[in-house]
């Protein structure tokens, strides 16, 4: 089981602090001890100078061996020892033996600090405490050696009470940082609370909630800003999508009731065959406009799933144009539109189903809004790894304000004096063939018309 974030940092920032502490503590503790070494040093180096000064100009038999000339203050001695170890002036408390082998007396050629440990001092009664030597040769031709020496109780004392303090303090200082670390885990974290019940709240039925953005320049500012950013971007899909249904079901409901007319129509009472056979032909024609607009937007909500599928053949790009132009032949009769046609004949890899579907809406968008006796032209040509389609028109061209939108469904233009005419599928069918084939569509006005290009990877 995991440990809550607020718990853990306070955990980490508690064992960070005894980190840091026992750190400093071993410094302190060490610096300490080695401080007061120095100050031990240094007042033996001042009373053997003086010991040195005093017995310099003594002779061997004037030093006398029994009488403890030496005195020293409490805590401290010093002996006078020839080169073969042998006492000439002690101390009381270290009369008993040298404090010097004969080696490390032979050895001495400068001043020389030494260490006794309490199992290496057994034979001194009086000392029961590790001490401190310092030895300085008296002269060298008799080679006499002066050694004082002080014990290291005090220190060891200072020491211990430096280590009780610190073990007393510590875990108090622990204390106190994990209660500032919990309380500062608790400030740093609010704002993140806040921002989760917030997000908690923001639902389908309410989705124009927002998180609070707190006032300062760092990371949960851009959080909560990234996170509204988000958000505004969900309720506007979430919008879109609710104005595709809207709108899908609108464009579903007018041929569904032409339908339901047709054949209300058919079976009131006795009527002619030629009768019932143009009721049949114009339900035969709502059907298929319910089946155009059906399957255009399945491929639209495949489109936006990014699961259109596309199923590459080798196809001849002029006759690909071909065929899409029988579809609308009728259509451009109709409406007296004459349609000129440059397309190459190469043979390219495309699927051949999604490219007429999207060439026969531009045809038919074009055609709708060009005015008679006005002309449409269509060219294909294959450069540099795409297949570049144009559908362009003499009509009155895309109405500025919706030139930036033709491509999104259900957006519609009509001709100046009319009203808006198709499902406005056409153009967001165009762009969505072209992404599924690694292409891209725009749109634009010329000076003649409007014109739609079509790129597509091949």
């Amino acid at each position: 089981m995991r440990i809550p974030l607020r718990p853990r940092l306070t955990l980490i920032f508690s064992v960070g602090t005894a980190l840091v502490l026992a750190c400093v503590g071993t410094f302190a503790y060490f610096r300490v001890e080695d401080d007061l070494l120095a100050s031990i040093d240094a007042g033996l180096r001042s009373r053997a100078q003086v010991l040195v000064n005093s017995a310099g100009g003594l002779q061997q038999q004037d030093i006398l061996l029994t009488e403890g000339k030496l005195i020293d203050p409490d805590e401290a001695f010093a002996q006078i020892l020839d080169s073969s170890g042998r006492i000439l002036d002690s101390s009381w408390a270290v009369s008993n033996a040298p404090l010097l082998t004969t080696d490390e007396i032979r050895s001495i050629s400068g001043p020389l600090f030494v260490t006794r440990q309490i199992d290496e001092i057994q034979q001194y009664e009086n000392l029961d405490d590790p001490f401190r030597l310092l030895a300085v040769a008296l002269d060298q031709p008799s080679h006499r050696v002066v050694v004082v020496g002080a014990t290291l109780s005090d220190m060891h004392e200072a020491l211990q009470r430096l280590f009780e303090v610190m073990l007393t303090i510590a875990p108090v200082a622990v204390a106190l940082m994990a209660g500032a670390g919990w309380l500062l885990a608790g400030a740093a974290l609010g704002p993140v609370e806040q921002m989760r019940q917030e997000a908690a709240a923001v639902s389908a039925s309410d989705p124009g909630r927002r998180l609070p953005v707190p006032r300062t320049a760092d990371e949960l500012n851009r959080l909560a800003t990234t996170l509204n950013s988000m958000l505004d971007r969900l309720q506007e899909a979430m919008e879109r999508e609710r104005r595709f249904v809207d709108d899908a079901s609108h464009e579903l409901r007018t041929p569904l009731a032409t339908l339901r007319g047709e054949i209300d129509l058919a079976l009131i009472g006795k009527r002619a065959a030629s009768e019932l056979e143009a009721s049949l032909r114009s339900a035969q024609e709502d059907v298929s406009h319910l089946q155009r607009i059906v399957e255009d937007l399945l491929v639209l909500a495949r489109s936006r799933g990014g699961r259109i599928p596309v199923r590459r053949t080798r196809t001849c790009l002029s006759a690909l144009i071909a065929k899409s132009l029988q579809f609308v032949d009728k259509q451009a009769r109709d409406a007296a539109v004459r349609i000129e046609v440059d397309a190459a004949d190469d043979h390219i890899e495309l699927d051949p189903a999604r490219v007429h579907q999207a060439l026969r809406n531009l045809l038919e968008n074009a055609i709708r809004h060009t005015p008679r006796c006005g002309v449409v032209r269509v060219s294909a040509a294959r450069t540099d790894g795409f297949v570049r389609m144009v559908v362009a028109d003499s009509g009155p061209g895309f109405p500025p304000e919706l030139l930036g939108d033709v491509f999104d469904a259900f957006t519609r233009g009509s001709v100046p004096g009319s009203s808006p005419t198709g499902t406005g599928l056409g153009l967001a069918i165009v762009r969505a063939v072209a992404e599924a084939h690694g292409g891209s569509a725009f749109a634009e006005n010329t000076p003649d018309g409007a014109r739609v290009t079509l790129r597509l990877r091949v």
